[in-house]
């Protein structure tokens, strides 16, 4: 039998968590899950821009942990049910990645701005979405417990996407825009 994907469940503005409890749309914890959405489908585009491998493969993996961090906002903090989760060896593969990019880079003497290549811009949005996603868990983590791993993943999964335009900018030979203040 095929799933159909309308159900009319949502037609009055309200959503089921994983274990029943329904909300409305508006609610902190969906906007939560639903910017983490927004966000893995920004990391699709520049997955889908970019012809390197390697960070094609990192993205890849990252993608399917957003899937699984989203399960975990998406999921009622009372009920006991099984969802995949994230482990600091998730975050430890951000830091590495981090790492051995930043080898291969020079060093930041200046902010730059947004820019100078479409990836690299693809990369920055993606970067600020990740922050507005951390910024929405970390109010929902002060109503309602969130896993530490999630909060910690968006924080790292946001600072490997500066480096990552940094990166990008670098393999394409787009030169870095500098910040030029008054």
């Amino acid at each position: 039998m095929a799933f159909k994907i309308y159900t009319k469940t949502g037609d009055e503005g309200q959503t089921a968590l994983f274990g029943g409890k329904r909300l409305p749309k508006s609610h902190l914890r969906i906007e939560c899950y639903g910017t983490v959405d927004e966000l893995n489908s920004f990391l699709g585009l520049v997955r889908d821009c970019t012809d390197d491998a390697h960070i094609r493969e990192v993205l890849f993996e990252i993608q399917n942990r957003l899937f699984d961090l989203g399960a975990n906002l998406a999921t009622d903090p009372s009920k006991s049910v099984t969802i995949p989760t994230l482990t600091l060896s998730d975050i430890q593969l951000l830091e590495n990645e981090i790492d051995a990019m930043e080898a291969t880079l020079p060093a930041l003497k200046n902010f730059i701005l947004p820019g100078g290549h479409p990836t690299v811009s693809h990369c920055h949005v993606a970067r600020c979405v990740c922050r507005r996603a951390e910024r929405l868990v970390v109010a929902l983590n002060m109503e309602e417990a969130v896993a530490p791993e999630v909060l910690q993943y968006l924080n790292r999964l946001s600072d490997f996407l500066f480096v990552l335009a940094r990166k990008v900018g670098h393999n394409v030979g787009a030169k870095e825009v500098i910040w030029k203040g008054r």
